[in-house]
């Protein structure tokens, strides 16, 4: 297979300008340049997300709590009190 020479890349530049008119390239290049910029900044996104992940599954790997057991509740106290009623107390009502 033959390599691309100038010759060829220049004849291949002449026909884009007469196909896209010299006035819409710039604006071409210029969206086609942002779309490859929001392009590599997603992706790089991705793979932060991914590093992000394995360090989330190594964490928790590595910290994993023991069951605790199940306590009882501690009993509750009932203090009654004893009040004695004198008879001079009941005859009174």
């Amino acid at each position: 297979m033959r390599n691309i020479g100038a010759p060829e890349i220049i004849a291949i530049l002449l026909v884009v300008v007469l196909l896209f008119g010299a006035k819409r390239l710039p604006d071409t290049a210029r969206g086609l340049g942002r779309s490859l910029r929001i392009f590599k900044a997603e992706t790089k996104g991705l793979r932060d997300d991914d590093k992000a992940d394995e360090e989330t599954v190594v964490t928790t790997q590595q910290v994993t709590p023991s069951p605790r057991p199940i306590e009882s509740p501690a009993p509750t106290v009932t203090r009654v009190t004893h009040t004695t009623q004198h008879s001079s107390d009941v005859s009174e009502r």
